[in-house]
């Protein structure tokens, strides 16, 4: 109760202690307000405990003309507070509170222009407990409708939604975790974490009271957009964007080759004879070169470092733009977030629209980032994302139940993708899409002239760093070599000669592109010491006319003897420094011999020296050939909608295989169809049950074909083995990445349980394996006679 007394002293003799905090609140800015003004009238303020009396306010004032405009600013401010509170009045939509609302106008208002000191006192006074009555009035309707849902806020029990009461206690335990929380309404309450876990996720089902207020539009897809084949790649080089040394040497390279791209997307464009492609809207994030991952190749890029991966992504971002698809270009974590609509911070909230791109095109380091700041998302969306993984992946390290239980979890494997998603440089595995990258074509003219200024006698060695020249024993096969020929080298050194490269060799520095070009275009011998492995300079080197000599590896480099494999995904042996050009493009242009032999290291010099070679590039690796693949993947990879094989049990009783003639191994049948969406085709299909201890990649190239990972489905049957007249004593379904097989000794037949470990790759000498391959077109093993 506020009373003033006739000798100008304000009396609060009764506070209600029962009243909320928000009540609280209101009354003590109005009353603490209240005393202020007072006591800056000249006034004086207590408060102190009378009896059973809560409390006590007792201010005096004192009389004078600017005491009166300071209360006048008093019922001003209690005016503007109890404005605010009828706001709220209005908004809980009560007419009951309307009416209160309607009767708690101002009593300053209502009081004729002559009113004294005292009855404007007395006016705000009552203002103030209006106040109090109105949030009493409003905070007790909100209670009612809160007790009225309370009900509704408990995680319900629907077998539709097993995780739901799991999700809640989760949250009620972590949701002040990630700021991203609170960025979709939580607030610690329980209505928030079901509406959450409801609405933003998908863990518990939609609350009813929430139906009109949480029922999202789905986004309208966009309109289909015809891809159009580009031939002006000047705006990919401003969406390249500069200031790191790597992307100024992506865009020097792409420059370079403008012009053959320009020609190679008109011979497609005419090869495919007008076939509708749907443009994509592709995001491309070159994880490696982002700061949080370190960047490890920019500095280098001057310096002699590896530029494969850089000439492989450069490549990659032209292939796409000419084929016509929409990029968007990401080096740095902060656009990362930006072009898929994280929300802030970092964790498991999923992201706040629906993934934009169709493709994303990444690498490990960006693979990882994703993961990250991706949240639930990144389960949902990880389908769509194409890893470059320059040494591949195979199954059984993707696979991470599997590569943790037998020993094959590495820092690269584990994601549980289709296989298919990792692209390579070179074709290592058929388990792995191989994307590749392009080396310049020349035209009859250049050919020509190459081959008359060819200096028979001149070598160049594969190697920019310093570090490579520390092979032990390079001493004894260079001096060989430079008893026949001129050694040539590239070796990068900042202020003195590098101290690893002999004396003899003629050492030209770290050379731009086009100069180190034309020293490739005058040596004959392009040779390596064993280092780096799989590069793109040995094709470069032979596509320029010159003969590649390389090491042959005995006992084979692995990550059982070679520090450099240790930790990647793959159990691949590699027989020489550059398998791809040992076993796909071979003599004369590839020589592989075994350095630790003179004799044999002697006359493979001698008879090279001898040889004559036309500059020669797989068509694989050129512009066209790299469109022509790419295409094909973005027409036909849809790893989002792949059907899952059948289970144990409901294979079709009509074998779509017969035997072959000569009864070696199972054909598609020409009377049975071939099935929907499969690509490659199946009846490009041939089985063969390979030797024990035979891997399906070796067992398929024994045939002159390629193995195909996605025809195992169709192979998983008992019946396969029917048809290739292996009687089963035992059939079992087991997960490991060797199955489908036969075992040794005995009969006993094992089928793959598990989709995501069919591989081309492995091999047990306890095991027949049974392994289905495909034809592929001449110079582009990726894609079969029929997959264009």
């Amino acid at each position: 109760m506020i009373t003033v007394n006739p000798d100008g002293k304000i009396m609060v003799r009764r506070c209600l202690v029962t009243l909320r905090p928000f009540r609280l609140f209101v009354l003590g800015i109005g009353f603490f307000t209240l005393c202020f003004l007072m006591t800056s009238l000249g006034g004086q303020f207590s408060a102190r405990r009378l009896g059973d009396s809560p409390f006590t306010i007792r201010t005096e004032v004192l009389g004078g003309p600017e005491s009166r405009g300071v209360l006048r600013k008093m019922s001003d401010l209690l005016e503007l507070m109890v404005k605010r509170v009828d706001a709220l009045a209005r908004l809980e939509n009560s007419s009951e509170l309307h009416r209160t609302s309607g009767d708690a106008h101002f009593a300053a208002d209502r009081l004729p222009p002559g009113a004294g000191l005292i009855e404007r006192i007395q006016a705000i006074a009552q203002n103030v407990s209006d106040i109090a009555v109105k949030v009493d009035q409003i905070l007790h309707h909100s209670l009612k409708m809160s007790e009225g849902r309370r009900d509704q806020c408990e995680a319900p029990s629907d077998p539709k939604f097993p995780d739901c009461s799991g999700k809640v206690e989760w949250m009620r335990a972590r949701w002040t975790s990630d700021p991203c929380y609170a960025f979709f309404g939580v607030d610690g309450t329980e209505c928030s974490f079901l509406i959450y876990l409801s609405e933003v996720e998908w863990f518990c089902p939609p609350l009813p009271w929430r139906n009109q207020t949480a029922a999202r539009m789905a986004a309208k897809p966009l309109p289909k957009v015809q891809a159009v084949f580009r031939t002006n790649l000047s705006h990919l080089l401003e969406m390249m964007g500069s200031g790191k040394e790597s992307l100024i040497f992506m865009k020097k390279r792409t420059k370079q080759l403008m012009a053959q791209w320009t020609t190679a997307a008109r011979r497609l464009e005419q090869k495919l004879g007008g076939v509708q492609r749907d443009q994509k809207q592709i995001l491309v994030h070159i994880g490696f070169l982002t700061e949080e991952s370190g960047d490890v190749f920019s500095p280098r890029v001057l310096k002699g470092g590896p530029l494969g991966e850089m000439v492989q992504w450069a490549d990659i971002l032209a292939t796409l733009y000419v084929l016509g698809h929409s990029l968007r270009v990401t080096v740095s974590l902060k656009e990362l977030q930006s072009n898929l609509g994280v929300p802030p911070g970092r964790g498991n909230c999923p992201l706040t629209i629906s993934l934009p791109f169709d493709l994303i095109y990444t690498d490990y380091h960006g693979l990882q980032q994703m993961k990250l700041h991706m949240g639930l998302s990144f389960k949902k969306y990880r389908c769509r994302i194409r890893v470059i993984d320059t040494f591949g992946t195979e199954p059984a390290y993707n696979h991470e139940e599997y590569a943790t239980l037998h020993g094959y979890r590495t820092n690269w494997g584990y994601w549980n993708l289709n296989p298919k998603q990792f692209m390579t440089m070179f074709p290592h595995t058929p388990d792995n899409s191989f994307m590749g990258f392009v080396s310049e074509e020349l035209n009859e003219t250049e050919k020509q002239l190459i081959k008359g200024g060819k200096a028979s006698n001149m070598a160049v060695v594969y190697g920019k760093e310093a570090s490579i020249w520390k092979l032990q024993g390079k001493e004894k096969f260079l001096g060989i070599l430079n008893k026949y020929m001129d050694i040539h080298g590239t070796v990068y050194y900042e202020s003195q000669r590098p101290p690893e490269v002999p004396a003899f060799v003629k050492n030209h520095g770290l050379l731009p592109q086009p100069e180190f070009q034309q020293l490739l275009r005058k040596a004959k011998l392009f040779i390596g010491f064993g280092f780096p492995y799989e590069g793109p300079a040995p094709l470069e080197a032979i596509a320029n006319g010159c003969v590649f000599l390389q090491s042959r590896f005995s006992p084979p480099h692995s990550s059982l003897n070679h520090e450099f494999f240790r930790g990647k995904p793959t159990s691949r042996e590699v027989f020489s420094q550059h398998p791809y050009a040992e076993n796909f493009i071979g003599k004369p242009h590839v020589w592989t011999v075994d350095y630790n032999n003179s004799e044999e290291f002697e006359a493979a010099i001698k008879t090279i020296m001898k040889t004559q070679v036309d500059p020669y590039l797989p068509y694989e690796y050129t512009c066209e050939g790299m469109l022509e693949r790419i295409h094909a993947y973005i027409q036909h990879q849809d790893f989002c909608a792949a059907p899952s094989p059948a289970p144990p049990g409901t294979h079709p009783k009509q074998s779509p295989f017969i035997l072959a003639p000569n009864a070696t191994h199972l054909e598609w049948a020409q009377n049975a169809s071939s099935v929907p969406g499969a690509w490659p085709p199946t009846n490009s299909l041939r089985a063969w049950l390979a030797a024990p201890g035979r891997a399906c990649t070796d067992a398929c190239l024994d045939h002159g074909l390629i193995c195909e990972p996605s025809f195992f489905p169709f192979l998983n049957s008992q019946d396969a083995f029917l048809k290739l007249k292996v009687p089963c004593d035992s059939t079992e379904w087991e997960m490991h990445h060797l199955y489908p097989a036969l075992a040794q000794p005995g009969q006993e037949c094992y089928l793959q349980k598990e989709p995501l470990l069919f591989s081309c790759a492995g091999a047990n000498t306890k095991y027949q394996r049974l392994c289905p391959c495909r034809d592929f077109r001449k110079g582009q093993v990726a894609l079969c006679r029929g997959c264009l």
